[in-house]
């Protein structure tokens, strides 16, 4: 499900597409000296740009946890159905770009390969088919070239939750925990291992070992749904009625 924030009067609820689509600007500009394999380059933006495109439809009719008394997110939602969206997900990228679907398979195939239940690891051998089959028909897929993709795929990924998890302006004592020792970057591209990153204001990121060509400024998109209203309403009509908010943020070198 969505990516929710809680506050005391409302939550910030940020749809998975929308998340994505995210990640995707943030690939985009991705600077072109520290990208290997230029010719997969389109593939791995899209890759970024759809990796949720299985949410798209549902992400609009949240479901709420009558356990938490909150809305369901991406990482408590039940795992049989989060299992079908995969898979639909990765049906649609496959319609559109085999390498790029080979990335996403891969993305979501390690969410749940240590998983123990009899769907988790059903899904897991169906992927390594699809993976076998999309191999074959691509030719001469080299194989590090295809990790340093994926890693591509997962900073893309972790840059975007980075922005929609915390809230804007947080201090590095509140960041959220996924992120305290910063985010991974792929190998080769500085001598460290993490990106470490800073909010200096509400709008702006600042970045050391910045990996992009310049300066730019992304959007988020999301909702903020009153808890007032979804108690009287219930929360599909509440964030049905709720207008989408566009927030942006800038990611800047870090001085």
């Amino acid at each position: 499900m969505m990516i929710v924030r809680e506050r005391k009067k409302e939550f910030v609820m940020i749809e998975q597409h929308n998340h994505a689509q995210l990640s995707g600007m943030i690939l985009s500009n991705w600077k072109s000296t520290l990208f290997q394999g230029e010719s997969y380059r389109k593939s791995v933006e899209l890759a970024n740009y759809l990796h949720d495109i299985g949410w798209k439809e549902f992400d609009q009719q949240p479901f709420w946890n009558d356990k938490v008394q909150a809305p369901y997110t991406f990482s408590d939602f039940p795992i049989h159905p989060k299992i079908v969206l995969y898979q639909h997900g990765i049906n649609e990228v496959e319609k559109r770009d085999l390498y790029a679907a080979l990335l996403c398979s891969e993305h979501y195939k390690r969410f749940l390969i240590q998983h123990t239940s009899i769907e988790a690891q059903s899904f897991v051998n169906e992927e390594n088919r699809r993976q076998q089959c999309i191999r074959h028909r691509l030719e001469n897929v080299d194989k590090d070239l295809f990790d340093f993709h994926y890693r591509l795929l997962q900073f893309g990924d972790n840059l975007s939750l980075y922005l929609c998890l915390n809230e804007p302006g947080v201090t590095n004592q509140d960041i959220h925990p996924f992120f305290k020792n910063g985010i991974p970057l792929p190998e080769g591209i500085t001598t460290n291992s993490h990106l470490e990153l800073t909010w200096t204001d509400e709008n702006t990121v600042s970045l050391q070992d910045f990996p992009f060509e310049q300066p730019f400024t992304v959007t988020i998109k999301q909702k903020i749904v009153n808890k007032d209203e979804i108690a009287k309403k219930g929360l599909i009509q509440a964030y049905q009625e709720e207008a989408m908010e566009e927030f942006p943020v800038q990611l800047i070198p870090y001085n």
